[in-house]
């Protein structure tokens, strides 16, 4: 005999929220898409609007951003509206990250994650050519919700350089390599999602089987 139809609804309800809560996770956002991080020093102009780019992410504590660029732009991460509006990075300002490469050649490809650790406005830019890239939209701002909450590796976060990056399970595409640490302080952790499809496999198989 088929179990009651209240019974088969519980099971479902149930099936549906371990499946969620499975796919609840950090997420790797690849600053500008394909466009990357980068800017055009001929016609000052940027890859891709980075405001309209960020503009259509929801961004958590956990998650990383992933900037594909090269030795020509800087990445900067502050908390500070004045810092971000000037344009410069103040080495002074305890809330303002300068992340580098380490490397001194021209046009050197890199590629720099960098934690959401702090819920609230975060603000990005390169200060590269006195902060004419900013000047000319190599800049956006975010919004950074609670989400999950920090995992425990960037609650407690390592001294530099940093450990792995988030690893290929995350939303985007990972990181290829990973630039030393920011003068400001270094944070790193897997983000790691996953069993999405096999969540929904099993919950249609055991649903198939109590219709029966």
């Amino acid at each position: 005999m088929a179990p009651p139809i209240a019974a088969q609804l519980t099971v479902f309800a149930l099936l549906v929220t371990a499946v969620s809560a499975a796919t609840t996770g950090y997420h790797n956002h690849t600053v500008g898409g394909v466009a990357g991080w980068s800017f055009n020093s001929t016609t000052n102009t940027t890859a891709t609007n980075y405001t309209s780019w960020a503009s259509n992410q929801t961004f958590d504590l956990g998650d990383y951003l992933i900037f594909n660029t090269n030795s020509n732009q800087t990445v900067i991460q502050t908390y500070n509206k004045t810092t971000y509006l000037n344009c410069t990075a103040d080495d002074s300002d305890n809330g303002t990250f300068v992340y580098g490469s380490g490397r001194s050649g021209f046009g050197e490809s890199l590629t720099i994650a960098v934690p959401l650790t702090i819920v609230g406005p975060n603000y990005f830019f390169s200060d590269a050519s006195d902060g004419v890239q900013c000047k000319h939209g190599l800049a956006f701002e975010i919004d950074v919700q609670h989400g999950a909450g920090l995992p425990p590796s960037l609650n407690q976060p390592p001294p530099p350089p940093y450990q792995e990056p988030p690893g290929p399970d995350a939303n985007q595409s990972p990181p290829v390599s990973i630039a030393q640490s920011p003068t400001g302080g270094a944070f790193a952790s897997r983000a790691d999602v996953r069993f999405t499809f096999y969540g929904f496999c099993a919950a249609l198989l055991l649903l198939q089987q109590l219709f029966q």
